[in-house]
């Protein structure tokens, strides 16, 4: 759907020179990201009533920006993983990047704001920033377990990252890089105690399965790399793990309905008579009906916490991008829970270890075990985690701009964007001819560029 920025104002005082003052970039590259940004477009229009959104959205976000959003290019084109994935899809991906820069350069948005995939989204906040547009990174990169010299490049193409880890901000701190703990929305989203009846009623479960204390989730992911490499182990393993329990049902969630078949005709390939039932986009409600979780890691595996759920976390990538993570790789532990925790709560299969066997066993310790102290590990987290996030989020969006226009006050003149970025908005004022003037050009960059896309 196209911008509609007829009757907006454009600029709420001179000392804005060049930007746009409520339209707001944002990109986000997969799933999580996109219910990030939901939060953080939805807080940003309770804040300034004329915004107006523009990047690559999730279904969610698009849904959060409805009328005042459009949206430049596909978010599952970048959603991608591992390094042959990304060199497959690399002629596509600098396409998107090449022309998103060259787009927001010409409409100057007053922010734009990176959700996590640090790797496409640094890249574009260096050349913003270095156009004279604010930046925000939304996730902080993991630089504290591999890669810890990425900190350099992220303080030169950020004016904020917001982290959604307690532990960050000490981290960013020690190189005086900007840095706001916001928390994770889904602490504030999901309940302390979240009934196990109730998501399975949603479901629809039969009389039956509703008693049943042997229902295990299948999370393998939101991306295809995820699901390709993932889900055939989860169904061996589930053919294992019915032998031992015959009553076991095996439930999944997947965010699309083309990753839901593709989750059925790969479990159907590994595990053909044992039956899998796929919800698409209710996630929440298979974690909640499940006793136990095969899950992917990331953060899907936060979102399991909050509900207290015990998982198993798994990750396999290509052999390539494992043997050089291998060597980058600063901790022995990569799943949000144990991180969060500083300690290994909850099982991890990475690699040749994530295998039918290894499954097996885990879920069945899950099953065998008193879980007690695992869930009061759980609320202590879920209480650390249950901040505003939205709300934190978009303050410090709001920070980042009002600080950019005290330092071009204090400088007394005129940004250099102006110059580039073309022309009618010199004196800032608002006015219908520069709201008309904005749509016009934007809705032209966006034809174009659906042009060129197809």
């Amino acid at each position: 759907m196209p911008i509609d920025m007829e009757n907006k104002s454009v600029a709420d005082s001179g000392s804005m020179k060049g930007a746009n003052c409520h339209l707001y970039a944002m990109v986000a590259c997969e799933s999580s990201g996109d219910a990030l940004g939901e939060g953080l477009i939805k807080a940003i229009r309770s804040l300034d009533p004329d915004a107006i959104f523009i990047g690559v959205f999730g279904p969610k976000m698009r849904q959060a920006a409805g009328n005042s959003g459009r949206q430049l290019f596909d978010m599952e084109d970048l959603a991608v993983m591992g390094i042959g994935e990304v060199i497959k899809s690399l002629p596509k991906i600098l396409y998107i990047r090449r022309n998103l820069i060259k787009t927001l350069k010409e409409l100057h948005p007053v922010v734009y704001v990176g959700i996590d995939a640090p790797d496409f989204n640094l890249h574009v906040e260096l050349k913003l920033k270095n156009a004279g547009i604010s930046t925000v990174h939304y996730v902080s990169p993991s630089i504290w377990a591999w890669r810890p010299s990425r900190i350099h490049k992220i303080k030169a193409a950020t004016d904020m990252v917001l982290s959604i880890l307690p532990f960050e901000k000490d981290f960013y701190a020690k190189y005086d890089a900007p840095c706001t703990y916001v928390g994770h929305r889904l602490a504030r989203e999901i309940p302390m105690n979240v009934p196990m009846n109730a998501a399975r009623l949603a479901l629809n479960f039969s009389d039956e399965a509703m008693k049943s204390n042997q229902v295990v989730g299948i999370l393998p992911g939101s991306r295809k790399a995820e699901i390709t490499f993932l889900t055939p182990e989860f169904a061996e393993a589930a053919y294992g793990l019915q032998k031992r329990y015959p009553v076991m049902r095996f439930i999944s969630a997947a965010t699309t309905r083309e990753k839901a078949e593709l989750i059925s005709k790969l479990w159907q390939k590994h595990a053909p008579n044992i039956p899998l039932t796929i919800w698409v986009g209710r996630s929440k409600e298979v974690m909640s009906a499940s006793n136990a979780l095969m899950i992917a890691s990331g953060t899907a595996t936060l979102e399991a916490m909050l509900l207290n759920k015990s998982m198993v976390v798994c990750y396999i990538v290509s052999n390539i991008t494992a043997m050089i993570g291998r060597k980058m790789l600063k901790v022995d532990m990569f799943s949000l829970p144990n991180l969060l925790s500083g300690g290994k709560i909850v099982p991890e299969l990475i690699q040749d270890d994530c295998n039918p066997t290894n499954i097996i066993r885990e879920i069945n310790k899950i099953f065998i075990s008193d879980n007690r102290k695992l869930f009061m590990e759980f609320n202590r987290l879920h209480k650390l985690l249950n901040l505003d996030s939205d709300r934190l989020a978009a303050a410090a969006v709001f920070k980042v701009i009002a600080d950019r226009e005290k330092r071009m006050m204090n400088e007394n003149t005129p940004d250099s964007a102006t110059e580039s970025h073309g022309g009618n908005m010199s004196n800032g004022e608002a006015s219908p001819e520069n709201a008309e003037s904005l749509r016009k050009v934007t809705e032209q960059k966006v034809s174009t560029l659906n042009q060129d896309a197809g």
